[in-house]
């Protein structure tokens, strides 16, 4: 037995792992002792990291479906199927009608080699992942404001942070080190606050909660600001020399009183005033948020929100202070940073700009389309109408987490040809007209970025089982039959290289310099050659930031007399996003076997429900049959789920309303109908109101 050194594949936390590889194959894994993120600890998804990567129940061949079913071929026969597709969609409908979905679980190499596939061989635009419905507004939002989509801060400022200031994210259960290391904090001092419509476990652990109504983050956020202004809280040295013109801003509140704020809220005047002394008066406060901010219609205005609370009181630039989006998937930022994303190029250079442009098409020998490309539910809506051939999809599952399931999959079923890159039969893969093995992070070179801007090394620990590959060779070899040079890469490190040569914010990194200070921080240049653990010191990419006035706009879809309850989306602490991974775990399974559905006790006593009852739970879109369990963490009223069980597919309740700048559907809130079901009724299922 012997240990390789890698990177954790689950959360965006970025936890050290060591992979211990006997008989070919990974029979366990450790904590890597000093890891500055983790600090030689695991999460129960940390330890279980072994069985996502085992090769029992792999996809190992490429599969193709001939008369409606798939079976195994050669890779020649199922790339020539490819290619052939990807060359009759692009001769019907135009390099607008195809297209690639990435992966947020994917390595940076295999990003990089997926977006430039998209615009240097098809010759698109069309290229978006998974950020699309978690984490895009706040790129949109924070670049509006700062003029940078990241974390501005380390994970190791919580051990600076006086206060702690977290925003809808369960931390505890979905970032657990960091819910630990918040918690640590609050043990050496530090104030803890978590604004939450659901009493999580770090809620009740906290100095405060306030737990506001589902939907009304922003009016909660300017509240607290005009509540600051209005005593003179404000950070006015801050606020003149580093800030663009607060009075716009300070119009737009004025007259919002605190009474006013909490009947939008529900959330005490006292509790309130208190926070508002308590964050713009700490030496240094951090904020943390999460998808409570950001599934929402008005995503990208709550993640503005957010920022104009933090800039008011100058609470950025410093140890221990900033805004800080945690991120759900273990390389949803690296997908970001490698310009899988319809409107930038890797580094986030922009597509609407022509020398951008130019020095792309210079690099890659192509010319580069002028125009943005479509999001992923922009291409699966293009589908749905007719317009869109060809369709890769690499390692993401949108049947499973999109919301309105049934539409979702209509439209797959429209496309000429659905590819996907698996390692295993997702809900989407049983979709696909072609299936093409995907090696795991355990069985290729690379790197992942972490939610604080961290790139670090994975290493080969073992062969991919039977056929597998990594998809930027996948990718390398679908370029090359459709005519294209460029993907020749020989090794992983080659693929990093390139794209750290055309991307300023990565240009001093190597393999060789992530080895050696356990990964470095973007921006990572000759100016920062040992990275930036902090953003915007000294200055803003703006120049000077924006506190842009927004209003609170309601859910699209509220309860009435035919849906009376709210519905919220969660997770589960022991599973993670559509279950492919942790659900492999005998150990993690266990914990949480199947789908539930959370409601208050005094709605189930109110409608005769009990513990673990078999109910019927409805929306506009659909409905699924599932099993209650009865828990004081939501205000009565709302219900909620999880979304990692195929079982009780919860995204076809979920409403498709979207924030009208970063097209982020609204995951977070719409309506639903209960009612009980007998035992008879348990293997119906879950089905849609309309095909």
């Amino acid at each position: 037995m012997h240990t390789v050194p890698s990177i954790c594949a689950y959360c965006g936390v970025g936890c050290g792992v060591g992979l211990r590889v006997e008989g070919g194959r990974v029979i366990g894994v450790e904590p890597q002792a000093g890891h500055p993120v983790s600090q030689g600890q695991l999460c129960a998804k940390g330890w279980s990291n072994a069985y996502a990567v085992d090769p029992v129940g792999r996809i190992t061949t490429p599969l193709v479906r001939e008369h409606g079913e798939l079976r195994p071929a050669g890779w020649d026969e199922a790339l020539t199927r490819v290619a052939e597709a990807l060359r009759t969609s692009l001769e019907t409908y135009g390099p607008l009608g195809v297209g690639v979905i990435s992966c947020a679980r994917a390595s940076n190499e295999d990003n990089y080699a997926a977006q430039k596939f998209a615009r240097a061989v098809l010759g698109t635009h069309n290229i978006d992942h998974c950020a699309r419905i978690c984490h895009s507004p706040s790129v949109a939002g924070l670049s509006r404001t700062l003029g940078s989509g990241a974390m501005t801060n380390s994970i190791a400022d919580l051990d600076e942070a006086e206060l702690i200031l977290v925003i809808g994210a369960d931390v505890t259960e979905n970032h657990a080190m960091i819910g630990a290391r918040m918690l640590r904090a609050q043990a050496r001092g530090a104030r803890l606050v978590v604004i939450d419509p659901r009493k999580t476990r770090l809620a009740r652990l906290a100095d405060m909660h306030l737990q506001l109504r589902l939907g009304s983050n922003i009016a909660l956020l300017n509240g607290l600001v005009q509540i600051i202004l209005d005593n003179g809280w404000e950070n006015r040295a801050f606020l003149a020399k580093r800030c663009e013109d607060i009075e716009p801003l300070s119009r737009h509140l004025a007259g919002i009183t605190p009474e006013q704020t909490s009947r939008e809220t529900g959330v005490p005047v006292e509790q309130l005033i208190k926070l508002a002394r308590l964050y713009s008066q700490s030496k240094a406060a951090f904020i943390a948020y999460g998808m409570g901010i950001t599934q929402f219609q008005s995503g990208t205005n709550n993640v503005i929100a957010v920022s104009n609370l933090a800039l008011v009181c100058g609470q950025v630039g410093r140890p221990g202070t900033g805004i800080n989006p945690l991120r759900g998937q273990n390389n949803v930022q690296g997908a970001c940073d490698m310009g899988c994303l319809p409107d930038v190029f890797p580094g986030y250079q922009k597509v609407a700009d022509a020398s951008v442009r130019a020095k792309f098409a210079d690099a890659w020998g192509c010319a580069m389309p002028e125009t943005p490309g479509m999001t992923s539910l922009g291409m699966t809506k293009a589908a749905a109408a007719g317009q869109f051939g060809c369709l890769m999809i690499l390692g993401e599952d949108p049947v499973q987490t999109d919301p309105d399931r049934n539409q979702v999959a209509h439209a797959l079923a429209q496309l000429d040809c659905l590819v996907v890159i698996e390692m295993h039969l997702t809900e989407t893969a049983k979709l696909a007209d072609v299936i093409l093995p995907a090696a795991s992070f355990a069985e290729k070179d690379g790197t992942f970025s972490n939610c604080e801007r961290r790139v670090q090394r994975i290493r080969r620990a073992l062969p991919p089982p039977g056929q597998a590959r990594c998809d930027w060779q996948i990718l390398g070899e679908l370029a090359r039959r459709l005519g294209h040079t460029g993907f020749e890469w020989q090794s992983a490190e080659a693929v990093f290289d390139e794209m750290a040569s055309l991307s300023p914010i990565f240009s001093a990194m190597s393999y060789a310099a992530l080895d050696t200070h356990h990964g470095l921080q973007w921006p990572c240049d000759a100016e920062h050659p040992q990275g930036s653990p902090i953003l915007h010191q000294h200055s803003f990419p703006l120049g000077r930031a924006r506190l842009l006035p927004v209003s609170c706009v309601a859910p699209a879809e509220c309860p009435d007399a035919d849906y009376p309850f709210w519905f919220t989306t969660h997770r589960l602490h022991f599973h993670y996003g559509c279950g492919s991974m942790t659900r492999k775990s005998p150990l993690l399974e266990r914990e949480t076997p199947a789908g539930l559905l959370f409601i208050h006790p005094a709605d189930a006593v109110r409608l005769g429900l009990a513990q673990h009852q078999r109910v019927r739970v409805s929306s506009r879109r659909g409905e699924l049959i599932t099993r209650l369990e009865l828990s004081d963490d939501l205000a009565p009223g709302t219900l909620a789920m999880p979304y990692h069980f195929r079982e009780a597919p919860c995204n076809l309740l979920t409403n498709d309303a979207q924030d009208p700048i970063t097209r982020m559907p609204e995951l977070k809130a719409c309506a639903v109908a209960l009612e009980a079901v007998d035992e008879q009724a348990k293997e119906e299922g879950a089905h849609a109101r309309r095909p």
